[in-house]
Order: C-alpha cells, then sequence, then structure tokens
C-alpha cells in the first residue's frame, strides 16, 4: 500500500526540506528532458502502444512499489572474522527508525521496517510513538533463535526449533510467542522464522526426525498468531550448518507451510542459493501454488554474500520481477490483488549502510520498472510458437529500456530526491550524527 505524502502526515523529518528542494531545483530541467526523451523513444518503438499505457501510468505503479528496511541493515554488518562500523551509525532501534526516516524522505519507497527481536529493544508504545513520528510503520518480525543471547538459560549450539531436547525447542517456541506480542503491539502482521538448524558432520543428526521437530514447533507458533497474520518460513542450503540444513530449499519449506495452515507462506532470500540456482522459476512455483510471502533483496557472487541487490546479476533480478509483475499483471485482471512482502537483507561491510539501503530501493524499484515494460501478450505468443529468439528480444529490449527517468521522476513527484545519494553526502548527515551519537563499537551495525 502506499503511504501517503509526507505533508499529509507532518512527520519530523530527518533532513531540511529546503535542502532536498535546492538539489532538485538545480536537477529539474535535465531530468524534463530525460524523461521526455524516454517517452518519445517509447513511442516510436510502439512499446506504449502495444502495453497499452501511458507514461504517467508506468510511473503511478512505480510509485505504489514499496520496499521494507531491515532494522539490521541500518548499521555495519561485517562477516565471522570481523566488523567495522563507521561513525555516526545508530546504537539504539530508535536512532536506526531515525536513519530509516531519512531513506524514506529520499527516496519515497521505504515506508515500513521489520525488526528483529532480541536485536532490537525498546518498549513498545514509545517504538510506536517513534515510527509514526518518524512517518513509517512496522512490517513483518523476525525472531531469533540462530545465536544465543546474553542470560539465555539453553543454548541453541545444536539447534533451537529441531533440538533433540523438548526444553530447548520450548525455549525456542516462547520466544516466537514472545515477538508475536510484541508485533502486535506495535501494529506489524507477520512473523518471519529463519533457524540455522542443522549439522556439520554425517551421523550427528537424524534428518527426519529432526525435520519432524521443526514441523511441531513451527505448528504449535502458527497456532497461536492472531487471525490477520501470516508466517513466513525461509530457507537457506548452508551456513551455519555446513553438513545438513533442516530447512535447506524451497521445497522442505513449501512441505512445512503446507502442514501448517493457508496463512504461512515461504520467504524466499535471493542470496540464499547455491551458484546457478533458477530462482526466478522458485518464485514463479511458489506464486504457482499461492504460497510466495515475500522476497529478501540481495544478491551474491558464490553463495550467502548479502550483497546489494543488482550488484552481481542484475538481469536475474530483472526476470524475477518479471515472474512477479506478471502474476500481478493476472491479479489486477481477477482482482485478487495479493502482493508479497519486499524486503531488504543485505550486509553492509564496506558501504554507508544508510547509502547502501538507497541504491537497493533504487535497484528494485529499477527492476519493477522494467519489468511493466515487458510485453507479455506478445511474450505470449512467441512462446505458444516455439521462437525463443524473438521471446528472449522482448525480455532483452524491456532490459535495455532506461526507466532511471521514470524513478527520478517518481521521488520528485512524491517528495522524494532526484538524486539521493548526493544529497546525503551534501547533507553531511553522517558527521552530524557522528557528534550525536556516543559510539559503540559492540553495537553499532545491525546483526547484534
Amino acid at each position: 500500500m502506499r503511504m501517503p505524502h509526507m505533508a499529509e502526515r507532518g512527520p519530523e523529518l530527518p533532513m531540511q526540506r529546503d535542502l532536498i528542494d535546492r538539489s532538485n531545483a538545480s536537477l529539474k530541467a535535465r531530468l524534463a528532458l530525460d524523461l521526455e526523451s524516454l517517452r518519445g523513444s517509447l513511442q516510436r518503438s510502439g512499446t506504449l502502444l502495444a502495453l497499452d499505457t501511458t507514461l504517467e501510468e508506468i510511473m503511478d505503479r512505480v510509485a505504489g512499489f514499496e520496499v521494507v528496511l531491515p532494522s539490521w541493515g541500518l548499521g555495519t554488518g561485517g562477516t565471522r572474522f570481523g566488523r567495522f562500523p563507521g561513525p555516526g551509525e545508530p546504537t539504539s532501534i530508535f536512532e536506526k527508525l531515525e536513519d530509516a526516516a531519512l531513506v524514506q524522505q529520499l527516496t519515497r519507497g521505504a515506508g515500513a521496517v521489520s525488526l528483529h527481536v532480541p536485536w532490537d529493544s525498546g518498549a513498545s508504545r514509545a517504538l510506536s510513538e517513534c515510527a509514526q513520528g518518524l512517518g513509517l510503520r512496522f512490517d513483518a518480525m523476525n525472531s531469533n533463535t540462530f545465536q544465543d543471547q546474553p542470560g539465555q538459560r539453553l543454548s541453541y549450539k545444536f539447534g533451537s526449533l529441531s533440538h533433540p531436547e523438548s526444553a530447548v525447542r520450548r525455549q525456542a517456541i516462547d520466544h516466537n510467542l514472545e515477538v508475536i506480542a510484541i508485533g502486535e503491539a506495535i501494529g506489524s502482521k507477520a512473523l518471519s522464522v529463519w533457524i540455522g538448524d542443522g549439522s556439520d558432520t554425517p551421523g550427528q543428526s537424524n534428518f527426519r526426525r529432526s525435520l519432524e521437530r521443526v514441523a511441531d514447533s513451527l505448528a504449535e507458533i502458527y497456532k497461536s498468531l492472531p487471525g490477520d497474520w501470516k508466517l513466513f518460513v525461509e530457507y537457506k542450503p548452508y551456513e551455519p550448518a555446513f553438513y545438513s540444513t533442516v530447512i535447506q530449499d524451497w521445497g522442505t519449506a513449501l512441505h512445512l507451510c503446507q502442514g501448517l495452515g493457508d496463512r504461512a507462506h515461504v520467504l524466499v532470500d535471493l542470496g540464499h542459493h547455491l551458484p546457478g540456482t533458477n530462482i526466478e522459476q522458485i518464485v514463479s512455483r511458489l506464486i504457482q501454488v499461492g504460497r510466495l510471502g515475500g522476497v529478501h533483496l540481495n544478491d551474491s557472487k558464490y553463495g550467502d554474500d548479502d550483497l546489494t541487490a543488482g550488484s552481481i546479476r542484475p538481469f536475474q533480478l530483472f526476470l524475477i520481477f518479471c515472474e512477479l509483475v506478471a502474476a500481478e499483471r493476472e491479479a489486477r485482471k481477477s482482482r485478487q490483488m495479493s502482493s508479497p512482502t519486499y524486503l531488504i537483507d543485505q550486509s553492509h561491510n564496506t558501504r554507508d549502510p544508510i547509502e547502501a539501503l538507497i541504491v537497493t530501493v533504487e535497484e528494485a524499484r529499477r527492476a519493477y520498472a522494467k519489468a511493466l515494460f515487458v510485453d507479455f501478450e506478445r511474450l505470449a505468443e512467441l512462446q505458444d510458437a516455439s521462437d525463443p529468439v524473438l521471446a528472449e528480444l522482448v525480455l532483452k529490449n524491456a532490459f535495455e529500456t532506461d526507466v532511471r527517468p521514470v524513478l527520478a521522476a517518481v521521488r520528485l513527484r512524491d517528495g522524494g530526491a532526484i538524486d539521493p545519494i548526493g544529497i546525503f553526502r551534501e547533507s553531511g548527515y553522517r558527521l552530524a550524527k557522528a557528534r550525536e551519537r556516543k559510539p559503540d563499537w559492540k553495537t553499532a551495525g545491525g546483526m547484534v
């Protein structure tokens, strides 16, 4: 759902409005030329006529596309070898919300935040008031049973929801129920569950019994969901378990969801796949059976890398959005609108987290916008005619369309920045926060 214009809510904006206005004023004329050049090109090629649409209608669709910001992505991530947080990074959930509001102010495409418990702590009322004051809302809640927390009674070293000991499973289940309660208090409508359960050596665990224990644990969590909530089950082929992972692929996640009920859906993380995996086909299959709950936006080079979305495989990202847009078109025709949650989930190790999030918001919107220029009717004709050359060209023509003027025009129209990265750097926001925020090198960043 598209958020109302900031002026209608009157939130406390992190950046001065006149700074954005001055930057936009200096770029408006060039943007107008770029937009008209694109319009002329689309008219000459017959693209808009074939799609029976206008550039303004495309812009409206792009404006309605929104991604969710991860609270843990507002700080520096890291690897198992170390982390290098930068100055001015948030050290509390309230400071994370302030940074999230800046990303939304500049992009106008990221008005919701996803929290991770217990990384994010704060009284529910205070969180709600802070988010509302910044013009934000809360999306899916994330539980954490893949690492031990200070003061935790039982360890998850050998698993959580799949642990052989019932007491450990009970502790993990209770944690998820606590996360649901927090989410209810702040307006969330979904719980996202990812567990690192698995084994490192052959014979360490029983494959079938481990999965049965996860199914039983998830069933108890599912029964406690509020009636209007969804449960997202995420899968991951490896890490931290290196021999076997209990929920290792989309088929296993789907099997679990089908056993739980209609409100259980699979969450597809674009980085959590082995090299060469046909992710767009996985997305298509889950759409086909009505079980695609969400997409974690990132990218990978070797495996589970959590790189910035579109940084490695922009064409694959486009192909994934082609499947999503095709399903969206069919849903619009049948008036059964149902859209997955688009959540950023990536690790910022050397980039400024705010800049990296801005880039991914725009990359997701770029892939979505390009998919809107696919002539799906022509594509279907070519598929039925078994013409692989022209069918591929239909996709390539859309992929090669320069939609940057569309994205910039949407940001400008909705009160954002034509050049969000440029204005962020010009503003000196990060340096100002470095002076305001007390540095905490142990907790700076997201994943702690």
